[in-house]
């Protein structure tokens, strides 16, 4: 399935870095964005994710040094042409720094090569969520507003934007991490030394 590239829509100003936390994807991004209300800066483009392997998220998702951002519909299955995205251990909670409260939830997956026997990749994708209570309100409060605006306008209904969730994507560098002493690990990196077959996911990320 080919797509134009429209990165020129979403690049950062010169001098403009993109390297948000999770709790500002999810209450800057995610949450306006499931209000209906504007995201400055409006960068981060909508991306149906099973059409494309990670590494053909260049000139489709924002892109920032190694890492690629998107929004994209709620699925089940997350699968792609040469592989499918399997998720690891249990979701984290997104929390306020300010209310320690939680705003959203974040998932993780690990792409696998699609073969007769699935091999395991070094591309990470993070999924963040709304919340049950959060995403049926915003989803009534938009359909109600959308509805009357329907009626008003005689204009179809907008899409429900509390049925999509917000994707960062990168290719893990094992290589690198060895080099950086002292570094302390990340959620993902626990993650990963708990699974048994750690050493099997060093291994190529492109299907030739």
């Amino acid at each position: 399935m080919a797509a134009a590239d429209h990165s020129h829509n979403f690049n950062l100003p010169p001098g403009f870095r993109f390297h948000p936390t999770d709790e500002e994807l999810v209450v800057h991004f995610l949450h306006r964005k499931a209000a209906l209300l504007p995201c400055h800066p409006d960068v981060i483009p909508d991306l149906d994710l099973y059409p494309y392997d990670p590494w053909e998220l260049e000139g489709k998702a924002l892109g920032e040094g190694n890492r690629w951002y998107f929004y994209s519909r709620k699925i089940d299955a997350r699968v792609t042409d040469n592989g499918y995205w399997n998720p690891l251990g249990r979701d984290d909670p997104v929390l306020s720094t300010a209310t320690s409260q939680v705003v959203g939830m974040k998932k993780y997956f690990l792409f696998h090569a699609a073969a007769a026997d699935p091999i395991k990749t070094n591309w990470i994708m993070h999924e963040y969520r709304l919340p049950d209570a959060a995403s049926s309100s915003s989803s009534s409060s938009s359909s109600s507003s959308s509805t009357r605006s329907s009626k008003r306008r005689g204009r179809p209904k907008r899409q429900d934007y509390s049925k999509w969730v917000l994707c960062r994507v990168y290719e893990r560098d094992e290589e690198k991490e060895e080099e950086e002493d002292g570094a302390e690990l990340s959620c993902l990196d626990e993650v990963f030394l708990s699974l048994e077959d750690l050493d099997e996911i060093s291994l190529p990320t492109r299907i030739q």
